[in-house]
């Protein structure tokens, strides 16, 4: 068996003691029903992360927000942020304007605008990276996804999903050829 060098495996180890935290940002109350979608799905399909939900507009309280960030922020943990915000969405630039970890924006106007809002949320300028994805399912699974890179549990948990999935799939194609 080969061994890792001791600085590897030390950031290994770090690593896997750091706590991993989504953090559903909305624009208002009102988009609560969506960004619950997140929560739900992690629940429904076993990912043993919890979703902290919090309302803060870019527009309405931009220094509230801030704050709330710069709390997120002082912490040592691995976090991935979803964005929930209508309109001009101008909440998923500011919150990836004022971290150093992910972001994804999923607003819950997209089937309503469509790709006029694909830009309203993504449009930033360089150094200011915002992720996408329409379905509030989808964005909980990049999350996932993202915060597997430091939690090995998760990488076992979304194999177990994808297997699922495919298992689904397989199942759907015999099931209409008989």
């Amino acid at each position: 068996m080969t061994q890792l060098p001791y600085s590897l495996t030390k950031a290994i180890l770090v690593i896997s003691m750091l706590k991993t935290r989504l953090i559903v940002f909305m624009g208002s109350k009102s988009d609560l029903p969506f960004a619950e979608r997140i929560g739900n799905f992690m629940t429904e399909e076993g990912f043993p992360v919890e979703c902290e939900y919090s309302v803060a507009s870019a527009h309405k309280t931009p220094d509230y927000l801030i704050r709330k960030m710069e709390e997120y922020e002082r912490s040592s943990d691995i976090l991935v942020y979803i964005t929930i915000a209508g309109l001009s969405d101008a909440l998923s630039g500011v919150v990836a304007g004022s971290t150093r970890h992910p972001v994804i924006a999923c607003p819950p106007d997209f089937e309503k605008f469509g790709w006029p809002k694909v830009f309203s949320s993504v449009m930033t300028p360089t150094g200011v990276p915002v992720l996408f994805c329409s379905k509030p399912e989808n964005a909980a699974l990049a999350a996932i996804r993202i915060l597997a890179l430091a939690d090995l549990s998760l990488y076992d948990e979304l194999e177990k999903y994808m297997r699922i999935k495919k298992e689904e799939v397989i199942k759907a194609d015999k099931d209409i050829q008989r």
